[in-house]
């Protein structure tokens, strides 16, 4: 799978001050995800499908003890059958490195 490198890599939280990323550094690593659309060079999205609300929410559940674990707090919608992840780094209202290191951590999860 593409997001090897990515998902082994360390989410480093932002204190601000930098630019968010733009352009080719944004096509580059999201071309190493599969599945996430970058949107508006803003955030990050993607669909996750379940056979159930169950299984949907503990996929939920998850992804918050990893937000948790790395600092990262992604926006998490709750359907049935689907789950909708969408990050950005709050701080500098864009996306950085680290955006698509805990998209890659994300997408981990489902085959644990």
């Amino acid at each position: 799978m593409k997001t090897c490198n990515l998902a082994d890599k360390k989410c480093v939280p932002c204190r601000g001050g930098v630019p968010a990323l733009k352009g080719a550094e944004l096509r580059n690593l999201a071309a190493q995800l599969e599945g996430w659309t970058v949107v508006d060079e803003h955030h990050l999205s993607k669909a996750f499908k379940f056979p159930d609300f169950a299984t949907a929410l503990a996929f939920v559940n998850r992804v918050g003890e990893l937000a948790e674990g790395v600092g990262h707090h992604p926006d998490l919608h709750l359907a049935w059958g689907k789950v909708v992840v969408t990050i950005w780094t709050h701080k500098i209202n864009g996306l950085t490195e680290s955006d698509f290191i805990f998209a890659a951590k994300t997408d981990v999860l489902l085959k644990e």
